[in-house]
């Protein structure tokens, strides 16, 4: 049977980084000392499943906010390297871990935990459900050029790379995105991305917008195969991360991207997948839309705390039962709506697991969905009318 224990020295963190990263096979070279490795994890957040004296595995994360439908924010555990080591797969190591995880975050007051899945068939076990998706999308800059008529609101200038991290962490700290899935981006973000710039030796550049004079925004992009560069008839460059608090802000450093010499074509790996990007263009077919990818996997702590938090379209309470082999605190029936929630002794008009719950929570999915899936048992038009919002959330940073 594995010991599960919280990792607190600077000894044992370094090591769950290497089990996480032997357990991820892939992931490019990253040299992290132990005097990096405190600024990378947050205390008492780290786990560690341990075979004997042996760290077979691991899990951390960190708390921050996710922004639900309405605008409220409510108490969030990021989850992530959550890894095992291949000589110890299969017995019930990651089991063991996310669940020891789930009930500290709990108990801890958090309501919401997410993550990014490395494959879509484990985290349903643990009541982890799809809440947002992303949409990557190819412009080829020959054939773009935004309408005259669209949104701007300032100017886009390039700084330094030196300093571009600061100016990236103060615009998202005083700017946040109101879209609903939008987390916050905590030090220790921050803190990995400065560790993975240390060891860059490609040219990132960084776009920041302010408007009247206050920045709002970035962009910050690279070149794809730069060494290939002078001799490509192909050039390609590829957003690695935006910010933008409004579609207006978006608009200006889609502006500026176009205004780049030399580039044939310009990739954003996620956007939202309502994105306004087509839109924009005076020729919409400039604009590929690509695959649409899972993005945010959600696990609700306290169903009660999240659904009382978001708001409600119009139209009557629904009554929906909910089930949660896991935290079974949550497993009750609810009658929701736009005059609260509650939990109350009904029958209920919908049925779901909270894994299912969680994909409708941000508006992502429609009840209608679910029931066709056979994801949920009921009639959902009451409950869509409820539950809908006029954008499709969306985090858009990775962790």
């Amino acid at each position: 049977m594995v010991d599960i224990r919280i990792l607190e020295s600077r000894s044992d963190l370094l090591e769950s980084q290497r089990v996480f990263r032997a357990a991820m096979v892939g992931l490019p070279t990253l040299h992290v000392t132990e005097d990096d490795i405190e600024s990378l994890r947050e205390p008492g957040q780290t786990y560690g499943a341990f075979d004997g004296g042996q760290l077979i595995g691991t899990t951390d994360s960190a708390r921050g906010t996710l922004t639900l439908p309405g605008g409220a924010c409510v108490p969030h555990l990021a989850v992530t390297h959550v890894g095992v080591l291949p000589t110890h797969t299969r017995r019930g190591v990651v089991s063991a871990l996310l669940r020891r995880q789930l009930r500290d975050a709990r108990a801890a007051g958090d309501v919401v935990a997410s993550l990014r899945a490395s494959e879509a068939v484990i985290y349903g076990r643990y009541g982890y459900g799809v809440a947002t998706s992303s949409v990557s999308a190819d412009v080829v800059t020959a054939r773009a050029s935004v309408r005259d008529g669209a949104a701007s609101s300032g100017v886009v200038r390039i700084v330094d790379n030196d300093t571009a991290l600061d100016v990236q962490a103060d615009i998202v700290t005083a700017h946040p995105s109101a879209r609903p899935g939008s987390i916050t981006r905590l030090p220790i973000w921050w803190n990995a991305s400065r560790l993975r710039a240390r060891s860059d030796t490609d040219p990132v550049w960084i776009g920041v917008h302010s408007t009247d004079g206050v920045d709002d925004g970035y962009v910050r992009y690279r070149p794809l195969d730069p060494r290939q560069w002078w001799s490509g008839d192909a050039r390609q460059v590829v957003v690695e991360d935006w910010h933008a608090p409004n579609d207006a802000v978006f608009t200006d450093l889609v502006r500026f991207l176009l205004r780049l010499d030399l580039v044939d074509r310009i990739t954003f790996p996620e956007l939202p997948v309502d994105t306004v990007l087509p839109m924009l263009m005076d020729d919409r077919r400039s604009v590929r839309l690509n695959r649409t990818e899972d993005e945010t996997w959600l696990r609700i702590l306290d169903v009660s705390a999240a659904l009382s938090a978001r708001s409600y379209g119009p139209g009557p309470s629904v009554t929906i039962g909910v089930h949660d082999a896991d935290l079974p605190e949550n497993a009750a029936t609810y009658s929701v709506g736009q005059d609260g929630v509650q939990v109350v002794d009904a029958a209920p008009e919908l049925t779901v697991h909270v894994r299912d719950l969680a994909s409708v929570l941000l508006g992502g999915t429609s009840w209608a969905a679910l029931v066709t899936a056979g994801l949920a048992q009921g009639e959902p038009s009451a409950a869509d009318d409820l539950f809908r919002t006029p954008q499709a959330p969306f985090a858009g940073v990775g962790f």
